[in-house]
């Protein structure tokens, strides 16, 4: 089905990654940016409010058939789930207590992490951080994918199946691309999952679970809200890193598509980069970016030069210490 894909290696600079100079800039000439970094007092609520819906429809779910189990997951609960997972992306930065509450926010994620029904959030923050400060680094930007997928996802169909199991590579590759000690956090983010887990199992049965963790698993994988995960950072213009979207889709996934301005600016909340963008628009508006999260799902499938291995990729010094 297709044709091989002509890349078969990543594109690798020499050049320090674009955000941290067009940070300098944009602040040097609007200072007025830095009003809005700090904590999004509405998040906290928005997510509540996420979390108990996800546990209503666990109680509404427990007596439906298994087709519709996987439809309303697929449908709905993993649209939440999917967007709650962002929610976490959105945390890790400390975005809904403050710096100065940094547990609160842990604490608060791995409270947003309970509807994904496996444990989560604490890892994310883990490696998150080395994204932003090593984007793009070898055996420290665990978001890039491995040499294997590169090589054999090549194909429209091998690419296709890959983005069904986006949800496994993505949690699973930094286990071998730069594996950590698990931390204290990890392990009172798993008592605390499982133990939710249980619960609903015991009040409710088998059913509730599978619908949270198959529309979690399938909202991460071949979904439209999934296109973000190859729109952000998947080089469709050769010397473009990160790309961003603005489009509806926003609206369910707290600004993620603005990811051009979140990695120049990773402490204002989702709910502000709009105003970035507003603020300094000559330096985002002659940027590539993308329309449809849906489209870049089919170029990615069926664009011959596009596969893993079209992400940008730089050396550290801090990679051979490891």
């Amino acid at each position: 089905m297709g044709n091989r894909v002509a890349r078969g290696d990543f594109e690798w600079v020499y050049t320090e990654q674009p955000h941290t100079q067009r940070r300098k800039e944009i602040l040097a000439k609007y200072p007025e940016v830095k009003t809005l970094m700090g904590p999004d007092p509405h998040l906290k609520w928005i997510v509540s409010g996420m979390v108990f819906t996800q546990f209503l429809a666990c109680y509404l779910v427990k007596n439906l058939s298994w087709k519709w189990i996987f439809f309303w997951a697929y449908a709905f609960g993993g649209c939440i789930n999917h967007s709650l997972t962002l929610a976490i992306h959105d945390i890790s930065h400390n975005v809904a207590f403050g710096n100065k509450q940094a547990k609160w926010n842990r604490w608060f994620a791995i409270f947003a992490n309970l509807p994904v029904g496996i444990p989560y959030s604490a890892s994310f923050k883990k490696y998150h951080i080395d994204h932003h400060r090593y984007l793009g680094g070898d055996s420290l930007d665990v978001d890039i994918p491995t040499d294997f997928e590169g090589w054999f996802f090549c194909t429209p169909l091998r690419k296709l199946l890959w983005l069904f199991l986006q949800p496994f590579f993505y949690s699973l590759r930094p286990l071998y691309v730069n594996p950590k000690a698990i931390t204290r956090m990890e392990i009172f983010n798993a008592i605390v999952q499982f133990s939710v887990d249980l619960t609903i199992y015991y009040l409710w049965g088998l059913k509730p679970i599978i619908y949270l963790i198959a529309g979690t698993i399938l909202c991460m994988g071949l979904h439209p809200i999934s296109g973000h995960f190859i729109a952000e950072h998947y080089m469709f213009l050769k010397g473009y890193e990160t790309y961003s979207y603005y489009g509806p889709l926003n609206w369910l996934t707290f600004n993620v598509g603005y990811h051009m301005e979140h990695h120049d600016f990773p402490s204002i909340p989702g709910s502000k980069l709009p105003m970035v963008k507003k603020i300094a628009a000559e330096y985002y508006d002659n940027l590539p970016y993308h329309q449809s999260w849906i489209r870049v799902l089919w170029d990615f499938v069926f664009d011959d030069s596009i596969s893993p291995y079209s992400r940008v990729k730089r050396k550290f010094k801090l990679a051979k210490e490891n």
